[in-house]
C-alpha cells in the first residue's frame, strides 16, 4: 500500500479522494508542514509516499504517471509529488526544511510545488511529467477551478492514455499494422488483470510454436508457422503497451523484454531450418549465418549508441543532413523501413515462410540484413569522421564492456597499455585485423582444422589485446566490439561448416545463441545503468578471443564428430553459466525497473 497525504486548504464535493485511492493510495490528512512531516516519517521506509494538494484538478491519468510510475525514484506534476523509498530521505529533509511563522505563506500556501523545487535542487532524480494535453494544476480560486474542470472535460485522458501507450518512434509496420489495434488490447489486458510479463511470455510461447510448426517441414505447418509468428509479434507490441497503459515496470519485465525477441527470432530460425532437413535441404549454415549477421548488425547500433551515449559537442553534416530529410516525411518511414527493422523483419518471414521454401525466406533475410546493416553502419561512420565530439569515460568504458575481452586479451592489453595514442585510429584497425587474420586464414585454408589454425588464433588474440590497451575514445572505436563479434561469430561457423558432419552446424548453432545472449544481457545491463556483468563470468566464458582459441584447439585435437560433441557441451556449459547468472541478476532488487522502448531493433 502506499500513501498519499493531502496538505492544504480541504476542497468539499472534490473526487480527487476518490481518484487516489482508485490508484492504490491510503489518503491521509496534514493541516500544515509539521503534520506532513510526522505522516511521512510514519510511513513505513519500503513504502511509496505523496504529497498532494487538495485543491489539484487535472486528469487521474496525470495523477497516475506522477505518483505511480516505478522507473523514478521521485515525479511531480503541479499539485502533487511522490517519493519512492530511494528519495523518501530527500523529501523528509525538504520538508523539515521549511519554515514555520510569519512571513511562510509564500512557501506553504502551496507546499506540493515547494517540496518539488527542493527536490529538484537536491538532485534526486526527481522527474517532470511531461503532460501534453492532459490538465493538472492547483485551483486557487472557484474560478480558476471552474476553467480547469472545463479544460479536463475538454480532454479525452483515456484516448491520450491509449495513444501514448504506443512508442513515440517505431517502424511503418508496426506502426500502420499492427498498433492501431493492439493497444486496445493491451487495455483489455489490462482491465482483466493481466501483467505485461504475462503477455510477453504468451508471445515467447507463441512464437516456440510458431518455430514447432515450421520445424515439421509441412506446407501447413509452413503456414501455420506464418500466421503465428505474425500474432507472436502483434503480443510482442501489446506488451510493451500495456507496460505504458498501466504503468507496470518491472525488474522481471526489463529482463524479459530484453531477452525474449532474440529467443524468438532465433529459436524460430532453428524451427525453419529442421523443417528444411525434413524436406531433403541443410540451410542451418544459412540460419547461423543468419543469426550472426543479425547479432553483429545490434552490436554496431548498441556499441555507436554507447559511444555517443553521453558525447559534447557532438556535431556533424552528416546528421545535419538527417535532420533535414527528417523535415520531409515520406523519407523518415523510407529510411527506417531500409533499416528492416523488427516489424518489418518480422512481417517478411512470416509472409515468406507461409509462400515460399525455407531457403528463400533465409536468402531474403541475409540480403536485407546484408544491406541494412551495410546503410546504417557507413551512416554512423561518416557521423564519426565528420563529428566533432569528445567522448567520456563512461562511454570508453562501456566499449570495453561490450568488447567481452577475456583474461588473455587483458593481460596482452597490460603488456601493450602506454604505446599508441588514445583516439587514434589504432584501436578499430587492431580489431579489424583481429578478426581479418583469422577469418581469411579460416575460410582459404584448405583443413582449418589444424594446429596452425591455432597459431592464427594466437595471432588473432595478440591483436585483440593490443586492440584494447588504450581507452576506447576514438572516432571509430564504437567499431572494436562489432569486430571482435563477426570474427567470433563466423570463425565458429565456418569451422563448424568445414568439419563437414551431421550435427556440427546445428551444435555451433547453439553455441552462438549461447554467446549472443551473453553479448545481448551485457548491453541491457550497461543500459540499465548497472554496468557490465561481473568480471568472474567474463573471465569464465574465456572472453571472445580466448574462446576462439578453446574452439581452435578443439577443432585440431579431435575427430570430426568429437569436435561437434564438444561444441554441444561447450553451447550447454556455457548457456547454463550466463542464463543462470543474468537470471540472478535480472530477478535482485539491484536491477533497474526499466522497460526497452528502444530503437526498432
Amino acid at each position: 500500500m502506499s500513501t498519499a497525504i493531502l496538505t492544504g486548504p480541504p476542497v468539499a464535493g472534490s473526487p480527487l479522494e476518490a481518484d487516489l485511492r482508485t490508484l492504490g493510495f491510503d489518503v491521509r490528512t496534514a493541516n500544515d508542514p509539521a503534520a506532513a512531516a510526522e505522516l511521512i516519517n510514519a510511513v513505513p521506509a519500503q513504502e511509496r509516499v505523496a504529497v498532494v494538494d487538495p485543491r489539484f484538478v487535472g486528469h487521474l491519468h496525470a495523477l497516475r504517471l506522477a505518483l505511480t510510475d516505478p522507473r523514478y525514484p521521485a515525479a511531480a506534476v503541479p499539485g502533487a509529488l511522490t517519493a519512492q523509498p530511494a528519495a523518501r530521505a530527500a523529501l523528509a529533509r525538504a520538508v523539515g526544511r521549511i519554515p514555520v511563522g510569519a512571513g511562510t505563506a509564500h512557501l506553504t500556501d502551496v507546499l506540493t510545488d515547494t517540496l518539488t523545487e527542493s527536490l529538484d535542487r537536491e538532485e534526486t532524480g526527481l522527474h517532470r511529467v511531461e503532460l501534453g494535453s492532459l490538465v493538472a494544476t492547483v485551483a486557487l480560486t472557484p474560478a480558476q477551478r471552474e476553467d480547469a474542470r472545463e479544460a479536463v472535460a475538454a480532454v479525452d485522458d483515456e484516448a491520450v492514455r491509449l495513444r501514448t501507450a504506443v512508442k513515440s518512434r517505431d517502424g511503418f509496420f508496426t506502426t500502420y499494422g499492427i498498433s492501431p489495434y493492439s493497444r486496445y488490447l493491451a487495455r483489455w489486458c489490462a482491465r482483466r488483470g493481466l501483467t505485461p510479463n504475462q503477455v510477453t511470455t504468451a508471445s515467447l510461447l507463441t512464437a516456440l510454436i510458431a518455430a514447432g510448426c515450421a520445424a515439421t517441414g509441412t506446407r501447413g505447418g509452413f503456414v501455420a508457422a506464418g500466421f503465428l509468428l505474425l500474432f507472436s509479434f502483434v503480443l510482442d507490441c501489446t506488451d510493451g503497451q500495456l507496460a505504458r497503459y498501466s504503468l507496470q515496470y518491472s525488474t522481471m519485465g526489463a529482463w524479459l523484454d530484453a531477452t525474449f525477441d532474440r529467443a524468438k527470432e532465433y529459436a524460430y530460425y532453428a524451427g525453419l531450418a529442421l523443417g528444411a532437413a525434413r524436406g531433403g535441404d541443410d540451410v542451418w549454415a544459412l540460419a547461423l549465418g543468419a543469426m550472426v549477421l543479425m547479432t553483429c548488425r545490434h552490436v554496431v547500433d548498441f556499441s555507436f549508441n554507447e559511444a555517443n551515449h553521453d558525447a559534447t559537442a557532438n556535431t556533424s553534416p552528416t546528421a545535419a543532413l538527417s535532420g533535414k530529410l527528417d523535415s520531409v516525411g515520406w523519407t523518415v518511414w523510407v529510411r527506417r523501413m531500409i533499416v528492416l527493422p523488427i516489424g518489418e523483419r518480422w512481417a517478411m518471414i512470416a509472409v515468406l515462410t507461409a509462400l515460399t521454401t525455407p531457403r528463400i525466406v533465409f536468402y531474403a533475410l541475409l540480403i536485407g540484413c546484408a544491406l541494412a546493416a551495410c546503410y546504417t553502419t557507413a551512416g554512423r561512420v561518416l557521423r564519426s569522421l565528420t563529428r566533432r565530439a569528445r567522448r567520456t569515460d563512461r562511454a570508453a568504458q562501456a566499449l570495453a564492456d561490450l568488447a567481452d575481452s577475456g583474461p588473455l586479451a587483458e593481460l596482452i592489453a597490460r603488456s601493450a597499455r602506454g604505446r599508441g595514442r588514445t583516439g587514434s585510429f589504432l584501436a578499430p584497425v587492431m580489431a579489424f585485423l583481429s578478426a581479418a587474420v583469422l577469418l581469411v586464414w579460416v575460410l582459404a585454408e584448405d583443413d582449418p582444422t589444424s594446429w596452425l589454425t591455432v597459431g592464427v588464433a594466437v595471432c588473432s588474440a595478440l591483436l585483440a589485446g593490443a586492440a584494447v590497451a588504450r581507452p576506447l575514445k576514438g572516432a571509430l572505436d564504437w567499431l572494436v566490439p562489432p569486430f571482435f563479434r563477426a570474427g567470433e561469430y563466423v570463425t565458429i561457423l565456418v569451422l563448424a561448416a568445414r568439419v563437414d558432419v551431421p550435427g556440427a552446424l546445428p551444435a555451433a548453432f547453439g553455441l552462438v545463441a549461447a554467446v549472443a545472449y551473453h553479448h545481448y544481457d551485457t548491453v541491457y545491463r550497461i543500459r540499465g545503468g548497472t554496468g557490465a556483468p561481473p568480471r568472474w563470468l567474463v573471465r569464465a566464458t574465456g572472453g571472445h578471443e580466448g574462446r576462439i582459441l578453446v574452439i581452435t584447439v578443439l577443432a585440431a585435437a579431435l575427430s570430426p564428430s568429437g569436435f561437434t560433441i564438444a561444441l554441444t557441451a561447450l553451447a550447454v556449459a556455457l548457456a547454463l553459466l550466463v542464463l543462470i547468472e543474468s537470471i540472478r541478476f535480472w530477478v535482485s532488487s539491484q536491477a533497474p525497473a526499466v522497460h526497452d522502448e528502444g530503437e526498432p531493433a
